[in-house]
């Protein structure tokens, strides 16, 4: 992650008023005792000393004062010696701005699920991913323009519909249209029962799957489409069959 660069001044302040908090804290402290005695007379010339018995009182010891003042200047020296000891915080501090810390940027993690996601689901899309990597949709968009500026992933527009790809799968447009397809739940159910020999009209196929003839037509239309799907005529039957161009695709993402 980078680093957050912040201006100088605005931090410098905040840290000057934690240490003045302290400081004056200490100073209450300290000059509790210190303010304020009283000395028994005492002869001769010495200065601050009773020469006729009367009270003699210290209105102030200004000493603490003077240590503050250290304190103050020690610290800002402590903290123009850090500056002095990392060449990169000097180099911002002649700019103007103080390293703080990290970033608040999406971690690494969440753009590795959203990454390993889409190696994982080739053709996987936003609402898809949203749905199966626990992060919410900003975040998704987020590091899906990521990786496309990283070079990681490519966008596939498909149906109205944007599907994206690892950029190591090395495929053509063709095969990203039937890899696409193949990750709809209701073609691999259609593709796996016409592979499997048990269903191969749409009669068949809607009774064995649970749906209505309608569903099963809407999608043999659009498999047929991309050649994922050829048909045959027998007598009053349509029998589907799979493009056996395509069985090792099939296989590989099934």
């Amino acid at each position: 992650m980078e680093p957050k660069i912040t201006p100088l001044m605005s931090h410098s302040i905040n840290h000057r008023k934690l240490w003045l908090l302290f400081f004056f804290s200490l100073f209450f402290v300290l000059t509790a005792e210190a303010t304020e005695y009283i000395v028994s007379p005492a002869p001769g010339d010495e200065f601050g000393v009773s020469r006729a018995g009367e009270e003699v009182t210290v209105a102030r010891d200004f000493t603490v004062y003077w240590q503050f003042l250290l304190w103050l200047a020690l610290m800002h020296v402590l903290s123009i010696i850090d500056i002095l000891l990392n060449p990169a915080k000097l180099i911002f501090a002649i700019l103007g701005f103080r390293i703080t810390g990290r970033a608040d940027v999406p971690d690494n993690s969440s753009q590795s699920k959203v990454y390993a996601y889409i190696k994982a689901r080739p053709g996987a899309y936003i609402s898809e991913i949203v749905n199966n990597v626990t992060l919410n949709r900003g975040a998704v968009k987020y590091h899906i323009k990521t990786l496309k500026a990283q070079n990681k992933i490519e966008a596939y527009k498909e149906g109205g519909k944007t599907r994206y790809f690892g950029s190591d799968l090395a495929c053509d447009n063709e095969e990203k249209r039937i890899i696409s397809a193949l990750q709809n739940i209701m073609n691999q159910r259609i593709i796996s029962e016409i592979r499997n020999d048990t269903c191969n009209t749409n009669v068949a196929l809607a009774c064995e799957i649970g749906v209505s003839r309608a569903t099963i037509s809407w999608h043999m239309r659009r498999l047929k489409e991309i050649g994922l799907v050829k048909e045959t005529k027998k007598g009053k039957n349509i029998i589907y069959e799979i493009n056996p161009s395509y069985n090792n695709l099939i296989e590989k993402h099934e």
